[in-house]
């Protein structure tokens, strides 16, 4: 039988906790060879659209998964969401089927995991000020990932809306955590000691001439678009780059490729990625004054094991619909 789980069911089930510890052990475990991510092809659509198969298999987890990421920049006209995906989730001792999940919540909350590993492994520990680029969904599960990893005790926002900023307030409001309104994004990087940019922007929206000594920064919202960054060449190339996949962030992350083409980056300079950091933290800050900076596109092996949490928790609950497949 396959388990099929919706938005709503995902929603109750999902341990954000649990999935930060699972992206953790998933990115050391493809720096020791245990689990596998390719890099995804990029299948084009009509009208500017595009098709991502991101596939991973760990074993650990007992599974292999692919992910479809649909990128569809027109449905933005339409008021569709931009981006959708469905996780197929077969088991790697048997092929069968074990699961379908929706994808869209998966993806939100295991990217803020992915940046809070990378914030535990890279950021200052004292690092008390978290700076955001766009006040999203995305905006508001990293302020509770990173909370978590860090002393946060304030939050400086930058959005071209000053009712987004508000929105994001309301939404975390629970969390013991001052929320200030940034007027420019030149702002946010004056005053964070952590950076997250979480928008879907082409041009580049941060400088690295506004890099000051001692900064982690999460680049984080740019979809895998080869066109699409938030940061600017000069900032790809200052500091220590920790990316989450050396062959993903080369096949499909603009910061990374832009930067390459203008020349303030070299492809042989990317090379560590987060679980390398993990397993030997000696590849990642040495200093109170080092710049860092992860660069996250978004890999099939976080959505794998955020997966496998979720069918594990769902079987023990009862939860979610199960079909016969092969009747």
């Amino acid at each position: 039988m396959t388990l099929v789980l919706t938005h709503s069911d995902i929603s109750a089930l999902i341990d954000r906790h649990a999935v930060f510890d699972a992206v953790e052990r998933a990115h050391a475990d493809l720096s020791t060879g245990t689990a596998a991510n390719p890099a995804p092809a990029v299948m084009p659509l009509p009208d500017g659209g595009s098709v991502l198969p991101m596939a991973a298999t760990a074993t650990r987890q007992r599974a292999s998964t692919v992910k479809l990421l649909s990128d569809m920049p027109g449905n933005r006209a339409a008021g569709l969401p931009t981006q959708r995906s469905t996780i197929l989730l077969v088991s790697d001792r048997t092929g069968e089927c074990e699961a379908v999940l929706d994808g869209r919540l998966i993806t939100a909350i295991r990217t803020a995991a992915a940046s809070a590993v990378a914030t535990a492994h890279l950021a200052r520990s004292t690092s008390s000020t978290l700076g955001l680029i766009g006040a999203g969904t995305l905006a508001v599960e990293h302020t509770r990932a990173i909370a978590r990893v860090r002393p946060i005790d304030k939050v400086v926002v930058w959005s071209r809306t000053e009712a987004t900023v508000d929105e994001f307030r309301r939404r975390t409001s629970d969390l013991d955590v001052q929320v200030v309104y940034a007027d420019t994004p030149h702002d946010v990087l004056a005053t964070a000691d952590i950076v997250c940019t979480l928008t879907p922007s082409k041009d580049p929206i941060v400088r690295g001439a506004w890099f000051r000594p001692g900064l982690h920064l999460n680049a984080v919202g740019a979809p895998p678009r080869a066109d699409h960054r938030e940061i600017d060449g000069p900032g790809m190339g200052t500091g220590r780059l920790v990316v989450d996949s050396r062959a993903t962030a080369l096949a499909k992350s603009g910061d990374v490729l832009l930067a390459v083409a203008e020349g303030h980056l070299a492809d042989d300079a990317v090379t560590v990625e987060l679980g390398d950091v993990i397993v030997d933290p000696r590849l990642g800050r040495r200093s109170d004054d080092d710049i860092t900076l992860f660069n996250s596109v978004g890999i099939g092996l976080q959505d794998l094991v955020t997966a496998r949490l979720l069918v594990d928790a769902a079987l023990a609950s009862d939860i979610g619909t199960r079909v016969e497949m092969s009747a």
